[in-house]
């Protein structure tokens, strides 16, 4: 079985947090967005991995710092990383064909976008397996048509009357994913494109009138991770869970100095708090510092430090330095001080 990650997007709805990071790398409840994905998907094929294949963009960006990151994320799989460029930004099909020559065999797609919470099975003898999650206002999203089986006969874009309430998530499996890769040359080689992109869907419709069995699956929690709010709602739930499930999330490796913690909250190694109140709902990460402050259901990156300060839903970057009690500013692009 082979996992297949198209990332190659630049995350600007998440600046400045993207600026220098890819957001699948960003940390939400004291891991990268993509860290957790991989581990929860692996968890759901629960079979060996060969491959994990990521679909990234710009070396400019995606430089050899991150292919490490993920080189080490596959290998944590024992799994081969195997990595492709996505130069232009044509759509989600025109990523995945960018891996063309690894199209063969089992595979599952995910989009690394959001975290999910998932613990029921799959049929594998399914053709194809759409991941999706109820939702209560439909007409915003991509939804799956269903017959009376229950399979999927439809993919409806944002449906101004009501179709299903199955939202697609941006995961799907395939038994032989070889099989959308024929689809997805046709859709380009007759220049096919919605929005001036090439769509997974148009190879998905593709295979449903060749008679491929569609069915749904279904998570638990679906989390998105589109901008910096969305962000701290899914470091929020996050956190709950992984509290839930008895994961330890604070580093026997911290300075703690008449400070208080609530939890839950994920806290990194070599992390110094004196003077403050920490929690609920917030996590920081490696090396940063902390002093006469009071922050709840926020994100703190690496290396920052902060003083003085009373936050609430916020989110702070690496190598940051924030005093509340400070009169000079020096902020960056697509920054907010609300």
């Amino acid at each position: 079985m082979k996992i297949i990650i198209p990332m190659a997007g630049r995350g600007s709805r998440l600046r400045p947090h993207t600026l220098t990071t890819p957001k699948p790398l960003v940390a939400i409840a004291g891991s990268p967005i993509l860290n957790q994905l991989v581990k929860d998907t692996v968890k759901l094929i629960d079979e060996p991995i060969d491959e994990i294949i990521f679909i990234i963009g710009d070396p400019l960006f995606f430089n050899k710092e991150v292919e490490i990151s993920l080189r080490e994320i596959a290998k944590k799989y024992d799994a081969k990383p195997v990595i492709y460029r996505q130069l232009n930004p044509l759509g989600t099909g025109h990523a995945i064909m960018c891996a063309k020559p690894s199209l063969k065999g089992g595979a599952i797609v995910i989009y690394p976008d959001t975290l999910i919470r998932v613990d029921n099975n799959f049929d594998k003898n399914s053709d194809v397996v759409i991941w999706t999650k109820r939702v209560s206002n439909p007409e915003a999203y991509g939804v799956v048509k269903l017959n009376q089986k229950n399979e999927i006969i439809d993919l409806v874009e944002k449906p101004e009357s009501f179709v299903s309430d199955l939202a697609v998530i941006g995961m799907y499996y395939f038994k032989e994913i070889s099989q959308l890769k024929d689809k997805l040359e046709i859709v380009i080689s007759n220049n096919k494109m919605n929005s001036g992109e090439y769509q997974i869907n148009d190879g998905l419709l593709a295979m449903m009138k060749d008679g491929k069995k569609f069915l749904v699956g279904e998570v638990n929690e679906w989390l998105d991770c589109g901008d910096a709010k969305k962000c701290i709602k899914a470091n929020k739930a996050m956190l709950t869970f992984l509290n839930q499930d008895g994961k330890r999330l604070i580093s026997e490796k911290i300075n703690l100095i008449n400070a208080k913690i609530i939890p839950p909250c994920s806290i990194h190694q070599d992390v110094t708090i004196i003077d403050s109140t920490i929690g609920p709902h917030v996590s920081i990460g490696e090396g940063s510092k902390i002093l006469k402050s009071s922050i709840s259901n926020s994100i703190i990156q690496t290396n920052t430090s902060i003083s003085n300060a009373n936050l609430k839903k916020s989110m702070v970057g690496n190598n940051c330095i924030y005093n509340g009690n400070g009169q000079e500013i020096n902020i960056g692009d697509f920054s907010e001080l609300i």
